[in-house]
């Protein structure tokens, strides 16, 4: 969790055919906008669906949001074309791709050597472009830890519940909702292995969407749970998602002042006292709370939580 990182708290998924969906996704709260031309875009409605994200991508108008393409998956015959008219149509528009169905390292090798030449034809710098790598079955998930680390471009792993279900047979027709007759979490154990597979290398893990659009009470308790597991954000596919899933991400106002303390306490224990330990409000905290508070604060930074003052109630002993 470097100064580098970017907010995903929500990602919100755009039918790129749609003009009316476009325009609007300008307009709300999310972090991440990925303008779709896979699964929500009917076959016969590919080309001009491409067409209509490059003109999105030149107008702009994204303020400052992350902007992404789900180009379709390797084995179609639209991937080639989505990314050439994507990179060399709107040069510098986009800052990731976001690839999906990937089964193994293969394809996101594929798509990174792609880039490197699109990149080259576009005049922009080699590696600008990064890569959000879909996990969606099961070959994906037996090999996630090797998809993590097929690339320097990628950025984040992203669960694909809804043809993960799909290929593990899961007794379900809800996307990101849970199986009849099965009373754990089905999908805690992809989630998890996404997670270690994306922090072992460095990467963001984010969660997919969960479709009941007016079950806003199914949404909270799904986007709190992969919140709290440990993934940066979700993926939205309506604005009425929006707020809740920003909600679920941004770590509360408390647990980010706690963190901003106790990495305050650490610096002065280490560089000032000399010592890798130090009391903070009857806690001993030492490198590894440093190491967990990082991670707090950085996500509540990027979420834009006002830091609270450095004399801010001390505490330490």
């Amino acid at each position: 969790m470097g100064s580098e990182y970017r907010a995903r708290r929500t990602c919100l998924s755009v039918p790129a055919s749609s003009e009316r969906f476009l325009a609007r996704a300008r307009d709300l709260a999310v972090d991440e906008v990925m303008l779709d031309l896979e699964d929500s875009v009917a076959p016969g409605a590919k080309e001009s669906a491409r067409g209509l994200a490059v003109q999105a991508l030149r107008d702009g108008g994204w303020q400052g949001r992350l902007v992404a393409v789900r180009v379709n998956g390797v084995t179609t015959p639209w991937a080639y074309q989505d990314v050439i008219a994507v990179v060399e149509g709107a040069p510098g528009a986009v800052d990731s791709l976001v690839l999906p169905k990937v089964s193994s390292p293969a394809a996101v090798i594929w798509l990174d050597v792609l880039l490197g030449q699109a990149e080259q034809a576009a005049g922009l710098p080699a590696g600008q472009i990064r890569i959000e790598a879909q996990i969606e079955d099961a070959a994906g998930l037996a090999a996630a830890e090797a998809i993590a680390a097929a690339s320097p471009r990628l950025v984040s792993l992203v669960f694909g519940p809804a043809d993960f279900m799909a290929s593990v047979g899961m007794r379900s027709l809800t996307v990101g909702g849970q199986p009849e007759g099965y009373p754990f979490d089905a999908h805690h154990y992809p989630l998890l292995r996404i997670l270690v597979a994306a922090r072992a290398a460095g990467l963001q893990a984010i969660d997919g969407p969960y479709a009941r659009i007016q079950d806003t009470d199914g949404l909270r308790r799904a986007a709190a749970s992969v919140a709290a597991l440990g993934y940066d954000g979700k993926w939205v596919l309506h604005p009425a998602q929006v707020d809740v899933v920003n909600e679920a991400f941004t770590p509360p106002a408390d647990d980010y002042a706690r963190a901003v303390r106790i990495l305050q306490a650490y610096d002065r224990a280490t560089s000032a006292d000399g010592r890798g330990a130090v009391m903070l409000d009857g806690e001993m905290i030492d490198e590894a709370s440093r190491k967990m508070a990082l991670m707090i604060a950085a996500k509540g930074e990027a979420a834009g939580l006002p830091r609270p003052s450095p004399a801010a109630g001390q505490g330490e002993g």
